[in-house]
Parts: structure tokens; C-alpha cells; sequence
């Protein structure tokens, strides 16, 4: 059974990776794109990763592989929304979502289409396309979109019956070949060939340019040159036999297909120590193209082609030389494994322009010696210029000796150990993958962060992923010692001992901040020989500590740890210092905002009722959540106050945030009550709070509901402000929105008036009177979030029922549960409930 299974799970995976393939190549045909990929949920909650990507290659994509749901970036508002996002170009794209732009600040536009899946989202089915400037652009077909993203929900529900993980995504994106805009284009397959056995060995995209399958394919020398050009078999056949012997022809051989059209075949000897596969060979179908008759290979500059995943299509003899690689050994290949030294920041961003925008790039790129060249000289400095196509890249190397020198210090990437298995894998011991606007993308994400938690988080989903970190810890400086803000990664409880550690302990994070200089430790011996007897959380692994100063004062020390062991380039250490003078900033600003949250939660509790005024026949229960996000607290209160011989019920909500939305809450609230208790008719009691407001002239106005009731008769009369319309359960458990006649916000027009209704309040019904933070989300309607209240109150109430009696505080913490949960409350957040009792009985 458990290898049926495991069978199952391949299937399945196999028909995810067919499904995402398909969407993502006709996503890019729908909306005229360049790059289409499809976002799913992993197994980390709140964590999107990149499934498939079609038209760029995946590493190029790299800095994006993992998306974070709260973060400001259109896929995560398409997915966390659930509605559909458009960016017609880079200045829409800027103003709306700058840290994205920041990321590709190139000119086109995208598309982000959530993925439907029942209660919340799936995905996004994300796609990037040229800015769309007049009429003539490629319409976008926004629908067939919405359709494919719909199809693919369908179709990863249905592969989700059996086993809801295998459309959960914790892998590397499948790289995807878009569709060719063209009838053919450039295909490269590679073999090899044993000339002992004759065994031949093909890869899938030899396979696919034959047109075979590779269950049709005998794997014989015979059989590769039947099918690569069959009347060209013995010229095929000699030359494998030449290479073999240690003379492989000086060029590529041009041959004819079945079907006449051109091919390429190229072969090498190769390496002494693989005897078993003595010979390696590439079969070029290029397609039409400038270079399809080989003209190309007659030109003094160097020429090669890339196809949209990277891959070398094309190489003439010139780049072959000037990259000091056989032209055999280029083709077929990505271009980070044959011109490792073309790869990285900032070179990344380069191919990204080309393949986003419709612009050619150029720049300088040094290519460091190594074993096929003797020496370093002039011309190691190469001038590439790349020129944008729809299917192909067309690249052209140049000496820099025969152009203007590079300006400025231009510190060229010189990657140690196989680069390609260190860019794919993000082995934290080779070249640093952080993109180059990595600190604009930080300054412009801090903006956003007010509180300490919230600086710490986008450190987090900034930094780390950047430098490949994999554990981060910030600790504030306060009264002489250090305290922990923030921590990931790092093994439970081992940073609790350093917790409140004073300026004069010798240890590299206090150390760092009292001298001002980042210390940075390529392996844990390194620092534990420098830091004898200090605990260590590895064995193994680089550490990171950059002193946190903002405007020449300490503010805290920012420790980033590696897996593995790492060097520190100069241009790494520099960034980082920088980003810490940032991180700084932003956390100095985020304390001060943290002492007045403080100060403004004081005086609101301060003002909110203690308890609630009682009366044998009414029941009251009452709940305030503060924002948390901004100045955490605002002007939201409610109170329930003696009125005659009735009560009188009140709620409302002071625009802003902070300590003058608290004082300003609390003037009002104390007038309501002066009114209420000389027990004033509603419509007086909201019009003289509106003519106090205005006198006071605070800058804010403020909405309000006022209810007075008569405990005996249940008669109530009502008046409100602006605000939000009270709800009804009615004891036999149907719920309704209360229709009542509402004047103009308080504090904006002195002479406005206030209608008064009418209603009865039978016993064991329960009225709701609550502020918009309870309902309103953003990118949705209010009159959606009062429904769902409505709804709620109806089974609250009924569960109440159910077990027997009725407790208004249960029924006011499952309507507030979801709220308290919520690590992101944009708003404050308050509810009043009232019900009158059938007779009188003694309060539980």
C-alpha cells in the first residue's frame, strides 16, 4: 500500500507540474507577456513560493522564489485580497508598490490574478509585459486570465481530494520555455558517445529537436546519425571516430535534415579522466535567425544567443576565444555554468533588463583568469552589449581595448567552486546573491514599518533572503544594556543567558556597537579563537555583527548568521554596514513611536469604563482591541450610562490615531455622559456633543450612536452620527441590520441635525453597537464585513442558547475572536452589547 502510494504522490506531482506549465505558457500568450509564473502556498504558513516561471530563467528570478503574504507587493495583495491586480507600466508600478519596483525597475507593466480555492486563495497566476502605451500595444485579455486562473483552481482542488499537500509547493519553480513567437527557433541537444560500446546518451531536449522519444530512440552512434541527418550518416559516424582519436573537426559540421532544413553539429574529445564517455557532442537546430546561414561566424566581435531560459544557443568562433572556452563546450549550456563570470550582482540585473524591457544594455564585465588562460591582461575586460528579442538574446563581446575603459572602480564577481551549483542552491559559501538595489528595496520597506516588531519583520524578509543568511537577531540598546527585539533562526533559549548584557561584557555583538566597527567571522573556530569560552549555537557556519548607530548615537547591534562557512567581500561588508545605519534609523524612529503608543494606551484605558452602569433588567458587555499597526491605539470608546430611569447606550469612533485621538475620545465621552445623565433626548445629546467638538477645534472629527432604553417596555430611541448602524438578534434567532436615519459625522457642521428612531428591544434579543475596525478590511466592502458580523451574532447567540442561558461576555469574545487574533489590526477595534432579560434574576 505504501508504494502504491508513493506512486500516487509521483503522479500527482507529474500532473501539478503539466498543469502549471500549460497555465504559465498560455498566461504569457493571453496578456501579451514576456514572463508568466503561478505563486502557491507552501508549507510555511503565510509563505508564497514561485512554482513555475515561463520565459525568464529561474535563477534570474531568484530574490522572488519566496513572497511573504503581508508584504506590500502585488502578488501578496491579489493573493491576501483575493481580487485582481493591474499595473499598466513602471510609474503606476512605483506609486503603487515601490519596493517592487525597486526590485525591477525596468518599464513594463504586469498582472496578478488570484488563484481561487474555496474559503481563501491557492495562488496568483502572475504575469510581466511591456508597458501598455497607446492602442497599439497587445491587448491585455484579462478575462481568458481570470479563466486560466480559475481552471487551474479547479483542476489543483481536484488533484488536492485525495491529498491536500501535493498542491502545496516547497521546491525550486519549474523553468519554463514560453511558446515561440516565431515557427522555429535555435534548439541545442546534447550526447555523448563511448566509442567502445557505441552507446549513445541523449538528453530530453536532443530528444524533443529529433523529434523522438526516448523510448524510440536505440542509443546507438548509428542511430543518432540516421536521425540527425540521414543522408549525411558517414560524415557523422567519421567524424565521431576522428574525435575519439584526438583530432575533432576545426569547426562545426553543416548539415542537412531529412527535411532539408539546417543543422549544426559540433564534438570534442572528452576530458582524460572520463574514458568512459570519450567524446561530447551538440546537435544545433537553429532555426531562422541572423546567424542560421553563418554569417555570424565571420564576424571579428564575438556573437552568442541565449533562448529565454538561458540557455547558449549559439556561439561563433569570436566568443569562443574572447571567453576562452571551445565553442562546443558553450553551447547548450546555461550561461551561469559556460560564463560563470557573467552571472551575479550586478550582471543579474542586466539580463533581467534585457528580458523585461525592450531597450538593448551594455556594460563592462571582467572575466578573471583561470586554468585555459595564462595570464590576467587587458583583455580580460570584455564591453557586452545585449539586444533584446522575443524568443532569443543576441549578445556581442568586444575587447574593452578596443573601446573607452570602464568608468570608475568596477569590482568584478569572481566566484569560487562550481558557480552554477552555488547559484542554484544558494550555498551560502560562495558569491553573495544579493541583488544590488537590495538597500533601496530595505529603506523603502522601513518607511513602512512604524513599531519595533514591525522593523524586525522586514528586516527579516529583507536581509536574510538577500545574503542567504539563515538566523538574524536585533537587540536594542536601553540603559547601558542590550535587549532582545527580535529573533530567527537561532536554537531555542540560546540567546536567553545575553539577555540585558551591559556595555562592558567582552562580546563581539556589545563590542561592535561600542567601537562603532562591524566584525564579521568567516567560520565559528574564527570566532570562537577570538571569543575563547563564548557559547557558540554551531559548529559550523559565518557570523555577521554591525553595530546599529543612527545620527552618531547606539541604538542596538544587528547579529546575521550563516549556515555554512563564508567569506565577507569588501563590497558585502560595505552594504551590510549600510543597511545597519538604515535598520538603525528605523528602529531609534520606531521606539519613539513605541513610548507614545505607550502613553496614548494609558490615557485610553484611563477613559474607557471600568465597569459598565447595571440595571436588574439589562444585560451590557463590552470589548476594546487597539490597532496594531501605526500608533497602535486610537479614538475608538463606548459606554453605557444611567439616563432617568432608563440607560442610555453609547459607542463611537474619533478619526486618527495617537494621543490627540485618545484626548479627543475622551472630551466626547465625557460630554455624552454629561448630556445623558440630565437624560436629553438623542437628537440633543448628539447635536450639543457636535457644537463642543467644533468649539474645541481639535482638527478631528468623530462618529457616534446613541440609544436611550427603557429597561421596562424595551422602547428605545436612537440617533447616530456617521456611524455604522446597530444589529438585531431577535430571540428567534433572525438577525437584521437596524434601518435607522443618520445625520453627518460629529465636528463638521454646527448646525446639523440628528433623526431619531424608533424600536423595541424584546427580551432575550441581543443589540450589537460596534466601530467600523470590526468590519471594515481593506479592499472590501463595509456592507460585506456587516453582513459577516450579522451572520456571526446569529450563531453566537445560538450557541449561547444551546448550552444553557445566555452570557453576553461569551458572545462578545467569539464576535471579537477573529480580531484579537490578528497580528495586523489596521484599526482600533470596539463592541457594546445589550439584551434585555425576560424578568428579573440576580446577574451571574
Amino acid at each position: 500500500m505504501a508504494g502504491s502510494g508513493g506512486e500516487q504522490l509521483v503522479r500527482t506531482r507529474a500532473r501539478l507540474a503539466a498543469l502549471l506549465a500549460d497555465v504559465s505558457t498560455g498566461a504569457v500568450g493571453a496578456a501579451g507577456g514576456r514572463v508568466a509564473g503561478v505563486y502557491l502556498r507552501s508549507g510555511t504558513p503565510g509563505l508564497l513560493r514561485l512554482a513555475v516561471v515561463a520565459g525568464l530563467p529561474g535563477p534570474l528570478f531568484r530574490p522572488w522564489w519566496r513572497l511573504h503574504v503581508g508584504r506590500p507587493f502585488p502578488v501578496a495583495d491579489a493573493y491576501r485580497l483575493g481580487v485582481r491586480v493591474v499595473l499598466a507600466d513602471a510609474a503606476e508600478t512605483m506609486r503603487r508598490y515601490p519596493q517592487f519596483a525597486a526590485g525591477l525597475p525596468f518599464p513594463f507593466g504586469s498582472v496578478h490574478v488570484p488563484v481561487p480555492g474555496g474559503s481563501e486563495p491557492l495562488g496568483v497566476l502572475t504575469v510581466l509585459r511591456p508597458a501598455i502605451a497607446d492602442d497599439t500595444d497587445e491587448p491585455l485579455d484579462q478575462e481568458l486570465l481570470a479563466r486560466l486562473a480559475e481552471g487551474l483552481g479547479a483542476e489543483l482542488l481536484a488533484l488536492a481530494a485525495g491529498n491536500p499537500e501535493a498542491v502545496v509547493w516547497d521546491a525550486e519553480p519549474l523553468s519554463v520555455r514560453p511558446p515561440a513567437s516565431r515557427s522555429a527557433q535555435a534548439v541545442v541537444g546534447r550526447f555523448s558517445w563511448d566509442p567502445v560500446t557505441c552507446a549513445v546518451r541523449a538528453d530530453d531536449r536532443l530528444h524533443a529537436l529529433l523529434g523522438l522519444r526516448p523510448g524510440e530512440f536505440a542509443g546507438t552512434d548509428e542511430a543518432l546519425a540516421a536521425a540527425v541527418a540521414p543522408a549525411d550518416a558517414d560524415r557523422i559516424l567519421a567524424a565521431l571516430r576522428e574525435t575519439a582519436g584526438g583530432k575533432p573537426p576545426g569547426a562545426p559540421l553543416s548539415l542537412r535534415a531529412g527535411d532539408g532544413t539546417l543543422r549544426l553539429l559540433d564534438l570534442w574529445p572528452a576530458p582524460e579522466n572520463a574514458a568512459a564517455e570519450p567524446v561530447g557532442g551538440v546537435v544545433v537546430d537553429p532555426g531562422p535567425g541572423a546567424f542560421a546561414d553563418g554569417a555570424a561566424d565571420l564576424l571579428p566581435q564575438g556573437v552568442f544567443c541565449l533562448d529565454r531560459l538561458g540557455l547558449v544557443v549559439y556561439a561563433n568562433e569570436a566568443a569562443a576565444r574572447l571567453t576562452g572556452q571551445e565553442r562546443g563546450r558553450l553551447l547548450g549550456r546555461p550561461v551561469w555554468e559556460a560564463m560563470p563570470w557573467l552571472t551575479g550582482p550586478p550582471y543579474d540585473d542586466h539580463l533581467r533588463g534585457a528580458l523585461l524591457a525592450p531597450e538593448p544594455v551594455h556594460f563592462h564585465a571582467r572575466r578573471p583568469a583561470g586554468a585555459d588562460r595564462e595570464q590576467p591582461g587587458e583583455g580580460d575586460w570584455l564591453a557586452v552589449s545585449v539586444h533584446p528579442g522575443a524568443d532569443l538574446l543576441t549578445c556581442t563581446l568586444v575587447p574593452a581595448s578596443r573601446m573607452d575603459a570602464p568608468v570608475g572602480p568596477v569590482t568584478p564577481v569572481t566566484p569560487t567552486g562550481p558557480v552554477a551549483e552555488t547559484y542554484l542552491a544558494g550555498d551560502a559559501a560562495g558569491p553573495s546573491m544579493a541583488p544590488a538595489y537590495r538597500p533601496i528595496a530595505l529603506a523603502i520597506a522601513l518607511t513602512d514599518a512604524v513599531t519595533a516588531r514591525q522593523v524586525s519583520a522586514v528586516v527579516v524578509q529583507e536581509l536574510l533572503p538577500a545574503f542567504g543568511g539563515g538566523c538574524l537577531a536585533i537587540y536594542v540598546l536601553q540603559d547601558r544594556h542590550l535587549y532582545l527585539a527580535w529573533e530567527s533562526g537561532f536554537p531555542q533559549g540560546f540567546l536567553a543567558p545575553f539577555e540585558g548584557t551591559g556595555l562592558d561584557a567582552r562580546l563581539p555583538g556589545v563590542e561592535c556597537l561600542t567601537t562603532g566597527r562591524p566584525l564579521f567571522f568567516e567560520s565559528m573556530q574564527q570566532m570562537a579563537a577570538a571569543y575563547p569560552g563564548m557559547p557558540l549555537d554551531a559548529e559550523e557556519g559565518a557570523r555577521a555583527f554591525l553595530p546599529m548607530i543612527a545620527s552618531g548615537r547606539p541604538v542596538g547591534s544587528c547579529i546575521l548568521g550563516f549556515d555554512c562557512r563564508r567569506s565577507f567581500s569588501t563590497e558585502e561588508r560595505t552594504v551590510l554596514t549600510a543597511l545597519a545605519g538604515l535598520i538603525a534609523h528605523a528602529m531609534e524612529r520606531a521606539q519613539r513611536y513605541d513610548n507614545e503608543a505607550a502613553l496614548a494606551r494609558g490615557l485610553q484605558q484611563a477613559l474607557l469604563p471600568h465597569r459598565l452602569s447595571t440595571h436588574p433588567r439589562v444585560e451590557t458587555a463590552g470589548r476594546y482591541l487597539p490597532g496594531t499597526q501605526g500608533m497602535d491605539v486610537g479614538g475608538d470608546w463606548y459606554d453605557v450610562v444611567e439616563a432617568g430611569d432608563g440607560i442610555a447606550l453609547v459607542i463611537g469612533d474619533v478619526q486618527g490615531h495617537g494621543v490627540q485621538a485618545a484626548a479627543t475620545m475622551g472630551q466626547l465621552r465625557s460630554a455624552v455622559r454629561a448630556f445623558a445623565l440630565g437624560d436629553r433626548p438623542p437628537d440633543e445629546v448628539l447635536s450639543g456633543t457636535n457644537r463642543l467638538l467644533i468649539d474645541l477645534d481639535p482638527g478631528q472629527f468623530a462618529s457616534c450612536c446613541y440609544l436611550r432604553l427603557d429597561p421596562a417596555t424595551g422602547r428605545a430611541l436612537v440617533a447616530r452620527a456617521g456611524h455604522p448602524p446597530p444589529l438585531l438578534r431577535c430571540p428567534d434567532g433572525r438577525t437584521r441590520l437596524l434601518d435607522i436615519p443618520g445625520g453627518v459625522v460629529l465636528g463638521v457642521d454646527p448646525l446639523a441635525r440628528y433623526p431619531v428612531a424608533e424600536l423595541v428591544l424584546e427580551p432575550d434579543a441581543i443589540l450589537a453597537l460596534y466601530t467600523d475596525g470590526l468590519v471594515e478590511r481593506p479592499g472590501a466592502d463595509i456592507d460585506d464585513g456587516i453582513a459577516a458580523l450579522r451572520l456571526a451574532l446569529g450563531r453566537a447567540g445560538a450557541a449561547a442558547g444551546r448550552r444553557g442561558g445566555r452570557s453576553l461576555a461569551g458572545v462578545a469574545d467569539r464576535l471579537t475572536a477573529t480580531a484579537r487574533r490578528a497580528m495586523d489590526r489596521p484599526d482600533d477595534v470596539a463592541l457594546l452589547l445589550a439584551a434585555r432579560r425576560s424578568a428579573a434574576r440576580p446577574r451571574r
